[in-house]
């Protein structure tokens, strides 16, 4: 791939996304719009096709895209005590959100429990929603 030989739709199409995601990602600052020569159409290059990968990786991880963005401004590796608070404020989020998990895991199969046994008037999870 030559350096900045890709149209949008090409940059989308080797970075595993679509057009819109990719203006999208313009409009909210984490990949930049080339210019347009006069006449022409933008091109993209191997850069920025990292750049929408990595946004993606960040994604599955969970990062949001103000955290990403965050990263993105660290990408020069330099300041990884600076990206690593970044990531421990992400795992004591998601850790968080596991204990909130399994919190409502148990009280689901304490209902579903409830429902198999029968023998109640009303449906103890319908009965217990209501409660609340």
């Amino acid at each position: 791939m030559a350096n900045q030989a890709l149209t949008i739709g090409l940059l989308a199409g080797q970075s595993g996304v679509n057009v819109e995601t990719i203006r999208f990602y313009q409009r909210r600052g984490l990949l930049a719009e080339p210019e347009k020569p006069l006449g022409g159409i933008r091109r993209y290059g191997a850069t920025e096709v990292a750049r929408v990968r990595f946004i993606k990786s960040a994604q599955r991880l969970g990062f949001t895209l103000e955290e990403i963005g965050l990263l993105l401004k660290l990408e020069d590796g330099a300041r990884c005590a600076e990206a690593r608070e970044i990531a421990e404020l992400k795992l004591a989020d998601v850790r968080a959100r596991l204990t909130d998990l399994q919190r409502i895991e148990a009280a689901l199969s304490g209902l579903v429990k409830e429902c198999q046994a029968g023998g109640s008037v009303t449906c103890p999870l319908i009965a217990s929603l209501l409660d609340t």
